[in-house]
């Protein structure tokens, strides 16, 4: 009896918690106004008198300084808003939660990166906090969030300043220990990366385009996060994954990098599919030997799933290095790749799941029983790639009688053939991505 009516008197406390909670929003709602504010007027004045619930509207104009959000309201903006922060420091700071902002135009912030200098800045923990439909020139960082819950970013341009070098710029938008962020539909050019993603869980990028950049997209320490539908070109690296788990990779794009079109490095327990990755290649200017731009590069990365990638016309298809094993590789197509795979390894690796391969454009081999794969199997490498990839230099020798004797002999006796990758179960045909992704995502 006593234990019944110990559980009525919490289900007590949580309904007047509840009724307590609904009724203090209806009463915010009931006294929020909306405010026109002139660019004559005192911003900050205006921002610190506001009541929770309020919409600050900005009429046409420009505003000078840099100016702090204390409470919860919605700050937007008319057409031809300018906040202009001076050339230092953050132009908005926000310090709260539930706070909007919207609409506004926002140049000329500071650019000390040690400062955090950023357009919109959220430096301590806040929750439910709206970003959505601004337009950011600057040098800082363009959005910085740290130490938040439930945030949507959404639909905002970014453009950092060219003229600095890249690495004197800040992030377009960067998250630090964030959970739950939806980053979407955003527009982002010449700032260091685009997205950078540290510590931060359970959030989700979408629908992003991002260019003239180091990293499109750069994630460290972070898991539980959702990659999907973004685009990538003229970067360094499109997409950058350091140090994370449990991954959703799908139907990304990236094209006309110079680096790496896609680099997993230490992702493990993650699903990459359905992206498409083409034209990877190091700029003539900056060719030294062994440097060659990589459309896959997968560093000490295992127990991943990669399936149902475009892999396309660069100077190596997949890189594949430090202990990168037990990975599932399969439905993906290979194609028009100056060298489809790098593998220095003596391990074999098997690239096929359930007798699914790959499709390799440089396949020649035949499907007697028309069952869509080939009848041998494919193996992308052998003995004399693996020494020219340790021995750069030798590639003077690739046309060499010897070399070519060493290679019959590799196909007319197996057993002298070195480990490496091999799939069993070539596609004739190539799987259609771009139909599949878009059902994926």
């Amino acid at each position: 009896m006593l234990k019944i009516n110990s559980l009525n008197i919490n289900l007590l406390k949580i309904i007047t918690a509840l009724l307590i909670t609904v009724l203090s929003l209806f009463q915010t709602g009931l006294n929020a106004t909306v405010l026109e504010i002139k660019s004559s007027d005192n911003l900050q004045q205006k921002l610190d008198s506001a009541s929770a619930g309020d919409t600050l509207q900005l009429d046409a104009g420009e505003y000078r300084g840099n100016f702090v959000i204390r409470h919860s309201i919605t700050l937007t903006g008319k057409d031809n808003v300018t906040i202009n922060g001076l050339g230092k420091g953050h132009a908005l700071r926000l310090l709260t939660s539930n706070i909007s902002v919207k609409n506004l135009n926002i140049i000329n912030w500071g650019d000390n990166l040690t400062a955090q200098n950023a357009a919109i800045y959220v430096g301590q923990k806040s929750n439910h906090l709206i970003i959505k439909n601004n337009t950011l020139k600057g040098d800082g960082f363009g959005i910085w969030v740290q130490d938040s819950n439930q945030i949507l970013i959404a639909n905002n341009r970014i453009q950092g300043n060219p003229e600095l070098r890249s690495a004197d710029r800040g992030n377009g938008i960067q998250l630090s220990v964030v959970t739950n962020a939806d980053v979407v539909g955003n527009k982002i050019s010449f700032t260091r990366d685009g997205l950078y993603i540290i510590s931060s869980q359970d959030s989700v990028l979408r629908n992003n385009s991002m260019h003239d950049l180091r990293y499109g997209v750069h994630y460290m320490y972070s898991h539980h996060n959702k990659v999907l539908n973004n685009l990538t070109y003229n970067t360094r690296a499109g997409y950058a994954l350091m140090s994370s788990k449990h991954l959703q990779v799908s139907g990304n794009k990236s094209r006309d990098s110079e680096d790496y079109g896609m680099l997993l490095n230490f992702i493990t327990s993650s699903t990459i599919d359905h992206n498409s990755i083409k034209d990877v290649w190091t700029k003539p200017q900056k060719k030294v030997l062994g440097h060659q731009g990589k459309a896959l590069f997968v560093y000490n990365s295992a127990y991943n799933t990669i399936s149902y990638n475009e892999i396309k016309s660069s100077e190596i298809g997949v890189h594949l290095t430090a202990g990168s094993e037990n990975n599932k590789v399969f439905g993906n197509l290979f194609i028009n790749n100056k060298v489809q795979v790098k593998y220095v390894s003596n391990k074999e690796q098997e690239w096929s799941h359930n007798g699914r391969g790959n499709y390799w454009s440089n396949y020649l081999g035949w499907d007697l029983d028309n069952n869509g794969t080939g009848d041998t199997p494919f193996e992308p490498n052998d003995g004399i790639d693996k020494l020219i990839w340790q021995y750069p230099e030798a590639k003077v020798l690739l046309d060499s009688p010897a070399v070519l004797l060493l290679r019959w002999m590799q196909k007319q006796f197996p057993v002298l053939k070195a480990a490496g990758v091999k799939d069993s179960f070539p596609l004739m045909l190539p799987p259609k991505i771009e139909t599949k992704a878009k059902k994926n995502a």
